[in-house]
């Protein structure tokens, strides 16, 4: 196996049983992609998963007027692209590295076999796939029951619980993402989600910069969220 790495102690990898993470190292090889590749395309067939080693990715899928619409985004310990080599339908979305990324990734037969033969490794999957559905159900309902910066809101406090860093005036979120992808998140323009940035700062709530913010309040953005 050619590997420079494995994911750690992060996401789906590390809640494994060590025997079923070397298990999936082992039958891996790595790959490598620099920033702003495209790891998996929305319609493709899936041939193969991959478990982010390091890097972040962005999950999202083009509407037929061309928007882009994003889903999620990934860190190490993540696994990518397991429903369309379960199923065996055409990939529902495009992956696409954000910064530069390193993943293992494992032909599909190879992983479906795995699955099969190690009962706890499918019962992690399963859970990890019911968490990323209870996921998108929650932002279903924060899309039908909250205005832009509700949604804003509410996916700076996820930002923070995954991404943040802690310092001496708040956290800092460590994730380079642009208001277009922002409002690609929260199902709204870039031109309401600049403004509901702009609320957030008056409000004293956060600050930015160049694709990077800081969060001042957690408490006072939660009780935006609503």
């Amino acid at each position: 196996m050619e590997t420079t790495g494995r994911p750690g102690d992060a996401g789906f990898f590390a809640e494994l049983d060590p025997a079923d993470r070397d298990a999936i190292t082992t039958g891996s090889r790595a790959r490598r992609f620099r920033a702003g590749s495209t790891l998996m395309h929305e319609g493709q067939v899936g041939t193969e998963v991959m478990v982010l080693v390091s890097g972040r990715v962005k999950i999202s899928y083009l509407t037929t007027d061309g928007r882009e619409v994003v889903l999620d985004f990934r860190g190490p310990g993540e696994l990518l692209g397991e429903i369309a080599v379960i199923d065996g339908n055409p990939r529902s979305s495009t992956v696409e590295a954000i910064e530069a990324v390193e993943v293992l990734t494992m032909p599909a037969a190879h992983f479906r076999a795995l699955v099969a033969s190690r009962p706890s490794l499918a019962n992690q999957l399963l859970l990890n796939m019911v968490r990323r559905f209870r996921n998108a159900d929650t932002k279903l309902i924060e899309f039908g029951a909250s205005y832009t910066i509700g949604r804003v809101a509410a996916r700076l406090l996820e930002m923070v619980e995954r991404f943040g860093t802690p310092t001496g005036v708040g956290y800092v979120i460590d994730l380079p993402i642009t208001q277009e992808e922002l409002a690609g998140w929260t199902g709204a323009s870039r031109e309401a989600v600049a403004k509901a940035l702009h609320s957030l700062r008056a409000l004293g709530l956060i600050t930015t910069d160049r694709r990077q913010i800081t969060v001042l309040d957690l408490e006072g953005l939660e009780r935006r969220r609503h």
